[in-house]
C-alpha cells in the first residue's frame, strides 16, 4: 500500500515537473536550470522504479515507464549542457509522458472506478499542482546563482499555478459532494483529512502563491523563494492527503 502510494505521488510529481520545466521559456532562464534539474527528475524516477520493482505488482509493465523517463532525463540533461533547446524541449515532453502513463498505471484502485477522462483529470491536475509548485520552488532558488534573469518566467509558473489550483479545487469539490451525497457515515477522521487535503494542498497553496506574487513586485526573490518552500511542503501534504482518501473512494477528493 505505502510502496504504491508513494511510486503514484513520485510520477505525478515528476510529470508536472517537466511539463512545468517545458513550459518555462528558455529565451529568459539560463540552461543551467533545465540540465540541473533534469538530473532531479532522473532521481525521482529512479525512486520510482525501485518502488514498483519492490512492490507488489501483479503487473511489472510500468516499471519500462520509469526507466525510460529516466534515460529521457539522463539524456536531456546533455542537451540543455550543450545548449540544443529544441532537442532539450522534446526530451522533457518525453519525460512528462513516460510518467503520466505510469501514474495512470499504478493509480490506486479507488480512483480507477472512475472513467477514463475522469481519472486523465484527477491524475493530471494533482500532477500540474505538484509540479508547478516545484518548479517555482527551484527556479525561485535559482535567481541565486543567475541573478540577473528576468522575473517573468516565474510569474508565469505563479499565475498557472494558481489556475491548476482553481481547476483542482473545482475538480475535488465536486468529487467530496458527490462522496458525501452517497455515503452514509464517514467519521471524524474522514473530515479532518479532508480539511489537511483543502486547508494545505488547496487553499494554502492559493494563499501563498498570491503571497509570492506581491513579494516579487518588491522585488525580492529571495523571500519569495522561502514562501514557495512552504507551497511545496503545503502540496506534498494536501496531494498525499488525496491518495489516501481516494483509496475509499471512486471520487477524486
Amino acid at each position: 500500500m505505502l510502496r504504491e502510494l508513494l511510486a503514484e505521488f513520485v510520477f505525478r510529481l515528476s510529470f508536472g515537473l517537466a511539463v512545468a520545466m517545458a513550459w518555462t521559456p528558455a529565451t529568459m532562464v539560463s540552461s543551467g536550470f533545465y540540465k540541473v534539474h533534469l538530473w532531479v527528475l532522473l532521481g525521482l524516477n529512479t525512486f520510482g522504479a525501485l518502488a514498483i520493482a519492490s512492490g507488489d505488482y501483479s503487473n511489472r509493465w510500468p516499471l519500462i515507464l520509469p526507466v525510460v523517463a529516466g534515460v529521457a532525463s539522463y539524456i536531456g540533461a546533455i542537451l540543455w549542457m550543450y545548449e540544443w533547446k529544441k532537442a532539450g524541449y522534446v526530451a522533457l515532453y518525453v519525460v512528462a509522458l513516460a510518467d503520466l502513463v505510469a501514474a495512470l498505471m499504478v493509480t490506486n484502485q479507488g480512483s480507477s472506478d472512475l472513467g477514463n477522462v475522469m481519472l486523465l483529470a484527477q491524475v493530471g491536475s494533482s500532477g500540474m499542482v505538484l509540479g508547478l509548485t516545484m518548479a517555482a520552488m527551484l527556479l525561485g532558488h535559482w535567481y541565486l546563482n543567475s541573478p540577473g534573469m528576468r522575473l517573468e518566467p516565474l510569474k508565469q509558473l505563479i499565475v498557472l499555478l494558481l489556475v491548476f489550483v482553481v481547476l483542482r479545487s473545482l475538480l475535488c469539490g465536486g468529487g467530496a459532494v458527490s462522496h458525501v451525497a452517497n455515503s452514509i457515515d464517514l467519521g471524524v477522521g474522514w473530515y479532518g483529512l479532508v480539511a489537511l487535503r483543502w486547508l494545505s494542498g488547496l487553499i494554502g497553496i492559493a494563499g501563498l502563491s498570491i503571497m509570492t506574487w506581491q513579494t516579487l513586485k518588491i522585488p525580492n526573490t529571495q523571500s519569495a523563494t522561502g514562501i514557495l518552500y512552504v507551497a511545496v511542503i503545503f502540496s506534498f501534504l494536501g496531494e498525499l492527503s488525496s491518495q489516501l482518501l481516494a483509496t475509499s473512494s471512486s471520487y477524486p477528493l
